[in-house]
């Protein structure tokens, strides 16, 4: 497992949330002259990308991304994202953060099983950057933030070598591997089997810096080619044009980790047989403690580093539907799979009660007050997931 996976895993699945977001609101945008008080505008989605993105790339919260350490629970990283969906005016029940990280996780795992090289994974995360920045090019400060991340890619991720690549590209392998969720694009496009697994594609361009296949060369002991013998290899492959580029601004080629949404069409998704019966997960979610002691101190540090901002006045945030109903969100709702479900983490260090009671501060920190509910505010359909913690 390699120490170096999780600022990977982490921005890339945030870039994902933030297509996913971006294509959500736009849908239900109203414009600002005719929208009543509980409508979305169009300044209210920049300002919920905005809120997003400045929290995701807040300075302390980086550094304690940025550390060696290993991966951790997919439900710890899950309470991570619960609170950075949060970090806005806008509201999401628990259906639609459901299918939100369902979305995030299998289009990240599409991304990394088709990486022609290992370490086109960072080609990948760069991508995913360089659209974040489309969305607050009206924001100079938080691109600022967003430029610095680059810098420590880069600086962190430049000099490895091609085995480190592949360890890390393994690492995020193994983290995904029991996740089989059918999504409608990825269905409609041929690319995902109806039992979920992914279509690996037998064509196209081969990895930066090797040869199309269909070539055996044969040397003798002296290192003298001595015979060619070739083969059909059954694909439809073309050399590279040329290799991504790993600098701040230019051609990253490579087109895993653009916006799949930028093309405005309805995103389902819908458990596969395969992923109902996951030995691996249901033995993680039956576990009586879902966080390890070491887990417990990186959610600690990494949630402590995120400053969320509370929806201000007697407003406290709109409702975001990632379903096309709310009949279907409720259905969604009743109809997931208990060892799919991610239930928000109660976490008790009852080892340790100094860490106990700053845990407790830190959580208390990300709080939403109750409000009452008015029939024709913004915040009529406001639900709290993060009550308990």
């Amino acid at each position: 497992m390699s120490v170096r996976t999780l600022p990977l895993l982490f921005l890339n699945l945030g870039g994902e949330m933030l297509y996913v977001l971006d294509q959500r609101l736009r849908a239900q945008n109203i414009p600002g002259d005719k929208a009543r008080k509980d409508e979305w505008t169009e300044v209210d989605r920049k300002r919920v990308l905005n809120d997003i993105i400045s929290t995701m790339f807040n300075r302390k919260f980086m550094e304690e991304l940025f550390k060696p350490q290993e991966l951790y629970s997919k439900k710890a990283l899950r309470t991570v994202y619960d609170r950075l969906a949060h970090a806005s005016i806008m509201r999401l029940n628990q259906a639609s953060m459901d299918k939100l990280y369902d979305l995030m996780t299998m289009a990240f795992k599409y991304q990394v099983l088709l990486c022609p090289r290992p370490k086109d994974v960072l080609l990948v995360t760069f991508n995913h950057l360089d659209a974040i920045k489309g969305f607050i090019q009206d924001s100079p400060t938080i691109l600022h933030q967003v430029d610095e991340t680059f810098r420590q890619l880069t600086e962190i991720y430049g000099a490895l070598s091609a085995g480190e690549f592949q360890l890390i590209r393994q690492t995020l392998l193994i983290f995904f591997q029991d996740l089989h969720i059918r999504v409608s694009t990825f269905l409609k496009d041929k690319v995902q089997n109806s039992n979920g697994r992914f279509v690996l594609p037998v064509s196209g361009p081969v990895p930066w810096g090797t040869e199309v296949p269909g070539l055996i060369r044969m040397f003798n002991n002296k290192g003298e080619e001595v015979k060619k013998i070739e083969f059909k290899h059954g694909g439809n492959y073309v050399p590279a044009a040329k290799e991504g580029s790993f600098e701040l601004y230019g051609d990253r080629v490579l087109k895993l980790g653009t916006n799949m949404y930028s093309v405005n069409r309805p995103v389902e998704t819908h458990m596969s047989g395969a992923s109902k019966n996951l030995d691996s997960k249901t033995q993680e979610n039956i576990s009586p403690n879902p966080l390890a002691k070491e887990e417990l101190n990186f959610l600690a540090r990494l949630i402590g580093g995120m400053e969320i901002k509370k929806p201000s006045g007697p407003e406290p945030g709109f409702r975001l539907n990632l379903f096309t109903t709310d009949e279907e969100e409720e259905h969604a709702a009743v109809s997931r799979p208990e060892e799919l479900s991610y239930e928000v983490i109660n976490i008790q260090a009852t080892e340790d009660q100094q860490r106990k009671e700053e845990l407790a501060r830190i959580m208390g920190e990300f709080e939403i007050p109750e409000q009452p509910r008015q029939s024709a505010s913004k915040g009529d359909d406001l639900l709290a997931m993060m009550d308990e913690l």
